[in-house]
């Protein structure tokens, strides 16, 4: 891999990665900004887009976990918007998608672990929660655990591997034909990156709708 500009902080090295993540964090979160500071019941052009953008995730999310929308809406909104925009980054000269880097995948799919667990206790409570480990037997106690951690890995290795994958195949695609075929390769990027994205914050709704909705099925068993 390319050297890439990085700098230390003591004992801490920041890397591009780390840099770009930080920068989309940033235009996130000044484009949530400036796009809520007025609305009105007679929206304007920027309010029908973030309001399609809205509803076409609230929808998703809905379709997935109805009776807990409201709760994740937030997290699963802005990690999709997160994911769509550092997939496609790669696209800007000198710039590569942070997604590439095993380290912020593993960081998103620690985030996802979390994330799951912290809504199934809220909303389920602490005693009920972990008692789905033991359902349909405390036998079954080791595999649950044991499936926690494999797919919290899978969903790290997914994405990494797919991104670093296209970077590596438009790379080679460019040295071999040259720029005699730049719109199929960025097409197969732009699309890559959004199925990619939409992949892996699927997966984490599906993770956060079953650990919320897990003692109700087992309620009505």
């Amino acid at each position: 891999m390319e050297n890439e500009f990085s700098f230390a902080l003591g004992s801490v090295v920041i890397g591009l990665s780390l840099i770009t993540t930080w920068g989309i964090m940033l235009v996130i979160t000044v484009i949530a900004w400036l796009s809520t500071r007025h609305l009105s019941l007679l929206p304007g052009s920027v309010q029908t887009v973030v309001e399609g953008i809205v509803a076409t995730i609230d929808e998703a999310i809905t379709a997935v976990a109805p009776e807990h929308g409201r709760q994740i809406m937030p997290f699963i909104a802005t990690l999709w918007l997160f994911l769509i925009i550092a997939n496609l980054v790669g696209l800007i000269p000198e710039l590569h998608s942070p997604t590439r880097d095993l380290s912020v995948t593993s960081a998103l799919a620690v985030l996802v672990f979390f994330s799951v667990h912290w809504f199934g206790i809220k909303t389920q409570g602490l005693k009920n929660y972990l008692h789905h480990y033991l359902t349909p037997s405390p036998i079954l106690l080791p595999f649950h655990i044991i499936s926690e951690f494999t797919r919290t890995l899978a969903l790290a290795i997914r994405l990494f591997g797919n991104m670093m994958s296209l970077e590596m195949a438009a790379m080679l695609i460019l040295l071999v034909a040259g720029f005699l075929a730049p719109i199929p390769i960025l097409m197969l990027h732009i699309i890559e990156a959004l199925v990619q994205a939409y992949i892996f914050g699927m997966l984490a709704l599906i993770y956060l709708a079953g650990a919320m909705q897990s003692q109700q099925l087992n309620s009505q068993e």
